[in-house]
């Protein structure tokens, strides 16, 4: 009997969600692949209208796509305009656009670790600068897809880290500056994720890294590891909808058990320790 009610009573819940849902636009910049198709596909199930905003289309039917590469010019800007043109409003954003290198920080070229930036944080904080004069109108939320990279410092991937601790401060930030209009910010930080983000990292040659080299091969087969047996793209989609779908939504949200220990032990372990466990982990 009380089966048959948490039953009737969640199915209620979807219907309204999808109900709602139904007149709710949301953008997300990266939806061809990974965490953001993955997100697209559980939005749209709920009843969302999804645009893309991507350098490379989405492959499904129902997502709108523009094409935009946010390095480049204002092409970001002129798809968020376009997008929340045709589609009459903006319930949300969610930024799921990410770059990552191997390199030692010594002799990374500063094209790299600058591209690097231009993805990771500077897209992220002009998507929102784009979203938030359409958000104010109504209000609703602003989602950055982070990393556990950004608290525990991934072993020469160090621009990648320190872009995503620059992420997570934004959200924060602008969650203060934005509450006044209704306007949730939060970053989803989850820990390896197996998608083919592991095998697009760009990673310096031998020759390259010089001295470095037997440590970031180790380094970097870890990661990979760590990715390619972590969580699905699917479970960290599931978080970002809830987020999104939250009345009130938290500042910041750790997906996998693994990655809310390691923020527990970095809040009361000392930094020597929760380095050395770091160091470990990257066989370093």
């Amino acid at each position: 009997m009380e089966t048959e009610k948490n039953k009737n009573t969640a199915e209620k819940k979807a219907a309204v969600l999808r109900a709602d849902g139904a007149k709710k636009t949301v953008i997300i910049v990266g939806a061809s692949s990974g965490i953001g198709y993955e997100t697209a596909l559980r939005l749209i199930g709920r009843g969302f209208t999804v645009v893309n905003i991507s350098r490379t289309p989405c492959s499904m039917q129902r997502v709108k796509n523009y094409a935009a590469d946010v390095t480049v010019g204002d092409t970001l800007e002129k798809a968020v305009a376009e997008a929340v043109k045709a589609a009459g409003g903006l319930y949300a954003l969610v930024y799921s656009a990410g770059f990552s290198m191997a390199a030692p920080i010594e002799y990374a070229d500063e094209k790299d670790y600058r591209y690097l930036f231009d993805v990771n944080y500077f897209g992220a904080l002009r998507a929102l600068k784009c979203a938030v004069p359409h958000l104010k109108k109504r209000g609703g939320r602003i989602v950055f897809v982070s990393s556990m990279g950004g608290t525990f410092p991934v072993a020469f991937d160090s621009f990648y880290s320190s872009s995503k601790a620059a992420v997570d401060m934004l959200a924060k930030a602008a969650a203060i500056e934005l509450e006044p209009y209704h306007i949730h910010v939060c970053s989803v930080q989850p820990g390896g994720t197996s998608t083919g983000f592991t095998f697009k990292r760009k990673i310096y040659a031998d020759e390259e890294n010089r001295e470095y080299a037997a440590k970031l091969k180790r380094a970097t087969a870890a990661l990979a590891n760590m990715e390619q047996g972590g969580l699905s793209a699917g479970e960290v989609a599931k978080q970002v909808v809830e987020v999104l779908c939250e009345k009130h939504p938290p500042l910041s949200v750790r997906c996998g058990a693994m990655s809310k220990f390691y923020a527990a032990a970095k809040r009361v372990l000392p930094d020597r320790t929760t380095q050395f466990i770091n160091k470990k982990a990257y066989k370093q």
